[in-house]
C-alpha cells in the first residue's frame, strides 16, 4: 500500500525505504534565471521624477557620476522609461476602440522650440493699401468658379480650362471688323487672346517685384 504526499514524494508501508520523485530542476533553474535578470517594476530615486506625459517626457534631476560607464547610463535610462510607463498606466485614461486599446494623453506642458523661424509678415501691396485708404471691402461672394451655360458645368474663371479661354477651343471665332478697319490687317483673335494673357501675367509679376522693393525700402 502506498500514499502520495502533497510534496510529490511516495512512501511505502510495506518496506522501510521511502522513494521521492526528483523535482524538475531544469524548469526551476530557467525560472530562477529569468527572475534574477528581471528588473523591479517600482523605481525609487532620491529625487522623484517630473513628467510631461503629453510629450512622453520624464525628467530625472538626480546627478550622474562622472565616471559612469555605459552600463550605468543604460540602467538610468531603463529606470526613467519604467517610471514613465508606470505614470502613464496609473494616471492616463484607458480607452478601448475598434482599433485597439490606447491611452488618452493630457495636454503638453513643456514648450518645445520651433524647427524653423516664424515667417515674417508679408507687407501689404499697393492695392491693399489703396483699398484700406478708400474703405474698399474684399468681395467674399466672388468665387473661383463660374457657371458655363454652354456646357452646363461650373468651370474656373482663370487658368486651365478657365472661362477666359473659352474662345481658344472654338472652331469659329468672330472677327473684330472695327479693329481690322482701323489697322487694315487681318487679326487672329486666338493668338491675340493668348498674347494678352501672357502680357497680363508679366505685368502682374512686375508689380509684385515693385511691391517687394518698396516694402524692403520702407522696412529699412
Amino acid at each position: 500500500m502506498s500514499d502520495i504526499d502533497m510534496d510529490g514524494g511516495v512512501s511505502t508501508t510495506a518496506g522501510a525505504m521511502d522513494i521521492a520523485s526528483p523535482p524538475p530542476k531544469a524548469a526551476t533553474s530557467m525560472t530562477d534565471n529569468s527572475l534574477a535578470t528581471r528588473r523591479p517594476v517600482a523605481v525609487d530615486k532620491p529625487t522623484p521624477y517630473t513628467f510631461d506625459l503629453g510629450n512622453l517626457l520624464a525628467n530625472d534631476a538626480n546627478p550622474v557620476a562622472r565616471d559612469a560607464n555605459e552600463e550605468a547610463l543604460a540602467a538610468n535610462a531603463r529606470d526613467a522609461a519604467q517610471a514613465l510607463v508606470n505614470q502613464l498606466l496609473t494616471t492616463c485614461e484607458i480607452k478601448s476602440t475598434s482599433d485597439g486599446v490606447h491611452l488618452v494623453l493630457p495636454p503638453c506642458t513643456t514648450p518645445l522650440p520651433r524647427e524653423k523661424p516664424i515667417p515674417a509678415e508679408k507687407p501689404p501691396t499697393k492695392w491693399e493699401l489703396f483699398a484700406k485708404k478708400k474703405g474698399i471691402a474684399k468681395n467674399k461672394d466672388k468665387t473661383k468658379l463660374v457657371y458655363d451655360e454652354a456646357s452646363g458645368e461650373w468651370v474656373p474663371r482663370w487658368g486651365y480650362k478657365g472661362k477666359n479661354k473659352e474662345g481658344d477651343s472654338e472652331w469659329l471665332v468672330e472677327v473684330d471688323a472695327k479693329k481690322e478697319t482701323e489697322t487694315g490687317e487681318a487679326h487672329n483673335a486666338r493668338a491675340e487672346g493668348r498674347a494678352a494673357r501672357k502680357e497680363q501675367v508679366r505685368r502682374n509679376e512686375r508689380k509684385q517685384r515693385a511691391n517687394e522693393r518698396n516694402a524692403r525700402k520702407s522696412g529699412q
